[in-house]
């Protein structure tokens, strides 16, 4: 059996955003499953802070796919409006 290894590039993300610090997970996973209900968002939640001050945060993002698409296309616009600038320019010579 041949196992090819292939080796994928890894792409960042949008940045996770603090949304909610809760002392306890009850309140944390509370606040996850009310924000799960928007869609095309997801929702974490991560223990962190310094030890003697310890919360669990409440993260969101917008999800990666769709990401990716919003900003294409943002500069798919901007391609077009600085080509539209540049023929009207063309143009008045």
């Amino acid at each position: 059996m041949n196992i090819k290894n292939i080796e994928a590039d890894h792409v960042e993300g949008p940045p996770w955003r603090i949304i909610a610090r809760c002392a306890t997970f009850e309140e944390a996973d509370e606040k996850r499953t009310s924000l799960l209900a928007e869609e095309n968002l997801q929702v974490k939640i991560h223990w962190m802070g310094a030890p003697q001050h310890r919360f669990f945060a409440v993260k969101t993002r917008v999800n990666p796919t769709i990401a990716i698409a919003e900003e294409a296309a943002l500069k798919r616009e901007e391609k077009k409006r600085r080509k539209a600038r540049l023929n009207k320019k063309r143009r008045k010579k």
